[in-house]
């Protein structure tokens, strides 16, 4: 139980890191801008740069991962994600601070695949687990974005000592990281004197020439598009509707708290109750009527709650697939750094879409629409994904 205890620990704070280092900045966005002279698309590096990182460098968690294993691996980017973060007090120009972005979001990208196949590697029903992964990812994005500004009133208004303060949780959760616990033999296969599990394959790649990896990589795609572009211009979306800006942002927050409690169900009722399809589906559907509500005369309280519940369901199970999928850890690192890097290259076009569309035709429907039709293909693929649990053919 001890040791139940402090693996589930160490996963809820290494996933806790993955976010308040990109949504910290967004509320202090604007004097971070004038103090360090950024323009405007400079300034939205800061967001979009450690996305981007989490989409080319993912595929660099197999390599690393099999060269220093799992959990040595998840410290390293530890130690760079709290390294970058704190830098951020002694930040005084704009390249400064795009490189915290820049290496943080390499560190991001590496822990978010190798923390899957840490969950397959160590837990015994690994599915439900995902709901803790999961649920620290959006609970680090809610604090990032929530206390940032009043973290600057505490810290004498230096809004650099606020975005750098979040480099505590990374040392915390180092206390865990830096001396692993040895995996259980009867989860996971041998156990080499590192405490990993051995494969029967030596430096295994990414499943490319696997066409349902490819499959699960354009769900996983088209699930980060969408919520990133709600991320972006709910608030937006909301003041277009003719509600101010303290109404829109606690209607974000809102679209965010819903997906706390419902990422840490999802994986678990999927585990117990099985036909996954049935969940995905449900699903997408909810954030279908919810980009719908988003176009008629409904009070977007109710709208956002859809939205969320949509969004946080797709999410934990876009990353519970890759862990289904696989029958070892490194596999399931495999397969979750393809499906992430293609996915989260993809969702970065997202809100540029959504802007593209909108200074287009000077409205949101038709942006709207165009999500709904992606929901739509989504939805295609989640049927050929179906309930079936086919271990992948990894490729060498």
């Amino acid at each position: 139980m001890m040791r139940f205890f402090v693996l589930i620990t160490a996963l809820f704070l290494a996933s806790l890191n993955l976010r308040p280092v990109i949504t910290s900045v967004s509320p202090l966005l604007g004097t971070i801008q004038e103090t360090l002279g950024m323009s405007g698309s400079m300034a939205s590096l800061m967001t979009s740069l450690p996305v981007l990182c989490m989409g080319f460098f993912a595929p660099a968690a197999v390599k690393l991962g099999n060269r220093w294993g799992i959990e040595r691996t998840i410290a390293y980017c530890l130690l760079l994600i709290g390294a970058a973060t704190a830098s951020r007090y002694f930040v005084n120009s704009a390249w400064m601070m795009l490189l915290t972005a820049f290496l943080a979001g390499v560190g991001i990208a590496i822990i978010g695949p190798l923390l899957s196949g840490f969950i397959k590697g160590n837990f015994a029903n690994p599915s439900a687990i995902v709901g803790v992964y999961s649920t620290a990812l959006v609970i680090g994005a809610a604090l990032g974005s929530a206390l940032s500004v009043p973290l600057q009133s505490v810290f004498n208004h230096s809004w650099q000592a606020s975005v750098a303060s979040w480099s505590i949780l990374a040392f915390l959760a180092l206390i865990l990281w830096w001396r692993p616990v040895r995996k259980d033999p009867k989860l996971n296969g041998p156990v080499d004197a590192g405490g990993l599990p051995k494969s029967n394959k030596n430096g295994l790649k990414l499943p490319l020439t696997n066409k349902r990896a490819w499959l699960l990589t354009c769900f996983f795609g088209l699930m980060a598009f969408i919520f990133y572009s709600l991320t972006a211009w709910l608030a937006p979306m909301v003041q277009a509707m003719g509600y101010g800006k303290q109404t829109a942002g606690m209607i974000l927050t809102l679209f965010s708290l819903v997906q706390m409690p419902v990422s840490f169900l999802i994986p678990i009722l999927v585990s117990r109750f099985q036909h996954r399809m049935v969940w995905l589906i449900g699903c997408a559907v909810m954030e279908i009527i919810g980009l719908i509500m988003l176009q008629l005369p409904v009070t977007p309280w109710l709208t956002c709650i859809f939205l969320g519940i949509g969004a946080g369901g797709l999410f934990p199970m876009a990353l519970m697939l890759p862990i289904d999928e696989t029958s070892n850890s490194e596999e399931a690192s495999a397969l979750s750094a393809m499906t992430q890097s293609g996915g989260y290259i993809f969702a970065a076009l997202g809100p540029l879409f959504v802007g593209l569309i909108h200074d287009y035709a000077d409205s949101f429907p038709p942006a709207l629409m165009g999500m709904s039709i992606l929901v739509a293909v989504m939805i295609v693929i989640q049927f050929k994904i179906g309930n079936k649990k086919a271990k992948m053919i990894q490729s060498e």
